[in-house]
């Protein structure tokens, strides 16, 4: 190198990040062909944490506070490049600056509803909005997991990532918990509480520790919202203490005639269902002490068979509905089909 290419260059003497844009979590000091200079001074301000990259491989790492560069401040650094003792010339590393700031006021919520079990409905499909907080806590697993060697990483980028991982484990979390669906709109601190443990594990991975997790709202899609509605106002009107099972058991096989249509034989076909359900309904009310209700009478002589187009459009409705499976609606079409061209 001449004299004048010697003078030309630039050293760096001050290293440091005023974070002056909103929003971002990990910055690369600019390099270019710069170099850094023998003792220029790295400043880390307080929520900030530097790390040193020489080729590829993590060196130092530096918490709040002011540091001259030597030997004895860098020495991860010193022994990936050869020093011995005191360096006497520039060198070239990459810089990387990590906020470790709380990130408050972050939204999350559930786009599509997901499902899960539930000890009352058994499976239900539910969306949920709520607020968390972050931050960095470990940057050496951020730097590696998450924000690699780009110039700049946002908070925006790391959220659009940590969404996939959030749904997934409130699906896994709040299938494998015993708290019913009633229990957590009721008290949505329950899930919360649920969901943090398993969240800040998941979060741990890429560097990162949850602060808060707040659930806002819960709800069901618009369809199950109004069969638990209907399920409710029938308990409310026909209750299921004793006197009042008729009212339960009323409802309940209102609720399963439309569902003849997946039986063979029709609504006749499900007549020993019926049968049965109201001998449990008995047992029951007997248990409770009150007078079990009069035995169904004899069922009337069956009407005429349904024309097989009125049969498919009602099971054509109950799957939009939810109420049937894929499976189950292909099978009683393949019946009803058989049926029409013999």
């Amino acid at each position: 190198m001449s004299i004048f290419s010697f003078i030309k260059k630039q050293f760096i003497d001050v290293i440091q990040w005023t974070e002056d844009s909103e929003g971002v979590l990990a910055w690369r000091f600019p390099m270019q062909d710069m170099e850094i200079q023998n003792g220029a001074t790295l400043v880390v301000r307080d929520s900030q944490v530097a790390i040193f990259v020489s080729e590829g491989k993590l060196a130092d790492v530096f918490s709040a506070g002011t540091y001259t560069l030597t030997t004895r401040t860098l020495p991860l650094l010193t022994d990936l490049k050869n020093w011995s003792r005191l360096f006497e010339s520039p060198f070239k590393a990459d810089v990387y600056f990590f906020s470790t700031r709380i990130q408050t006021g972050r939204k999350w919520g559930t786009p599509q509803p997901i499902t899960i079990r539930d000890k009352d409905f058994d499976a239900i499909r539910l969306r949920a909005f709520g607020m968390f907080s972050y931050r960095i806590a470990d940057p050496r697993a951020f730097y590696t997991e998450v924000s690699g060697t780009r110039e700049i990483y946002t908070r925006d980028e790391v959220e659009a990532q940590l969404q996939g991982i959030m749904l997934a484990t409130m699906a896994n979390s709040l299938g494998a918990s015993s708290i019913p669906f009633l229990d957590m709109a009721a008290n949505q601190s329950l899930m919360a509480q649920q969901v943090k443990g398993d969240l800040s594990l998941a979060f741990s991975r890429y560097g990162l520790a949850l602060d808060e997790f707040n659930v806002g709202t819960v709800s069901l899609p618009d369809e199950l919202q109004q069969a638990l509605d209907a399920r409710i106002g029938a308990g409310m009107k026909g209750g299921l203490s004793a006197g009042k099972m008729e009212g339960f058991t009323k409802f309940q096989t209102a609720e399963a005639i439309p569902l003849a249509a997946q039986n063979e034989g029709g609504v006749a076909g499900i007549g020993a269902g019926l049968s049965a359900g109201m001998a449990i309904g008995q047992a029951m009310t007997q248990g409770m002490g009150g007078a079990a209700p009069a035995a169904p009478a004899a069922p009337a002589a069956p009407a005429a068979q349904e024309p097989p187009e009125a049969r498919l459009e009602k099971l054509k409705a109950l799957l939009d509905k939810g109420l049937i499976s894929q499976s189950d609606y292909d099978a009683a079409k393949q019946k009803v089909l058989q049926q029409l061209i013999g």
